[in-house]
């Protein structure tokens, strides 16, 4: 991936809410077709680093910088629009509207019925549980199907970046596997993802690079299979030596 342009930069990037800076001068590259993960405990920024590329929360300092677009400039919907989507924490899913609606939502930017019923198809053949239940409301769907909801209305816009937050959060063993293989396979389709994920080990197993960020700050960065071997990482992350 070393020789692959870089699709994303954050260049000394700084985030303050109200008078309290939560990001400190950080810099982080994602290069086109990668997984790159962003590890470390609550608090440490990286939800907020996630939020600052999506345009939701403004940068107070620094640049984030897609090919020779300026992000941080622009507000929340037109970088949706140059290709990067966001699956946020959580899931935020629309309860009272059904899968497909939810679907149709995350296509906003397309005004080409064509487009957004290939860019359906598409999500439903990815997810097939929501295939099946693709008239049922979403607030009636377990926490895996609305991981794989969340995730499909992110796709209807088709980007290039993929933003998620806290995929694993809340979801069984079994579920976390399932919903990492896609990932995989999103990735091997031409998307590249950036992965804020607390469970590291399942991050650090998927993604081809990392950075761990302490208070606001990247302390770490390297291959995926460097930070997973790292006594640090293991210690704080990985629940001690692997074996």
């Amino acid at each position: 991936m070393t020789g692959k342009p870089a699709i994303l930069e954050i260049v000394n990037l700084s985030v303050k809410y109200g008078n309290v800076e939560v990001l400190h001068g950080i810099d982080l590259t994602i290069r086109e077709g990668e997984i790159v993960a962003i590890l470390g405990a609550n608090g440490a920024g990286k939800s907020t680093t996630l939020l600052s590329i999506s345009g939701l929360v403004r940068a107070s300092g620094g640049a984030i910088r897609s090919g020779d677009t300026e992000l941080h400039r622009l507000p929340g919907h037109e970088i949706v629009k140059r290709g990067i989507a966001q699956v946020p924490e959580g899931r935020r899913i629309f309860g009272t509207l059904t899968v497909e609606e939810n679907l149709n939502l995350g296509a906003f930017v397309c005004r080409d019925a064509a487009q957004v019923k290939d860019s359906r198809d598409r999500v439903l053949e990815l997810f097939p549980r929501l295939a099946e239940r693709r008239h049922q409301l979403g607030g009636t769907l377990s926490g895996g199907e609305q991981q794989m909801l969340a995730i499909g209305r992110a796709l209807m816009s088709r980007p290039r970046i993929l933003l998620l937050d806290e995929p694993s959060l809340g979801l069984a063993p079994l579920l976390v596997k399932a919903i990492f293989a896609t990932l995989e396979e999103i990735n091997r389709a031409g998307v590249t993802i950036l992965l804020v994920e607390q469970n590291a080990r399942a991050a650090l197993r998927l993604a081809h690079r990392g950075y761990v960020m302490e208070i606001g700050r990247i302390v770490l960065e390297g291959p995926a299979r460097d930070l997973a071997s790292n006594a640090e990482v293991q210690s704080a992350y990985l629940g001690g030596k692997t074996a």
